[in-house]
């Protein structure tokens, strides 16, 4: 299942963030990460620069500031 991470460089939580959906990979093998700096687009920086990282699985916000795992296995756990 492909996870999309908003995230800037240098940023400490989105470095957690993305630390901890590396960790689910085990629990969901299918699970994909990819990560999208939101500096390289004007709109994703006004959209979500307030709010990284932003965690979104097939088009849905699932987590956002500060990475909640509940949410994001809830999510997963969907076929």
């Amino acid at each position: 299942m492909k996870t999309t991470v908003y995230s800037r460089p240098d940023c400490h939580l989105c470095e957690e963030a993305i630390e901890s959906l590396a960790g689910l990979t085990k629990e969901f093998p299918g699970l994909e990460i990819v990560e999208i700096d939101i500096d390289s687009d004007d709109d994703l920086l006004r959209r979500y620069l307030e709010r990284i990282p932003v965690i979104m699985i097939d088009g849905e916000i699932v987590s956002e500031l500060v990475f909640d795992p509940e949410p994001v296995r809830d999510r997963l756990r969907i076929p």
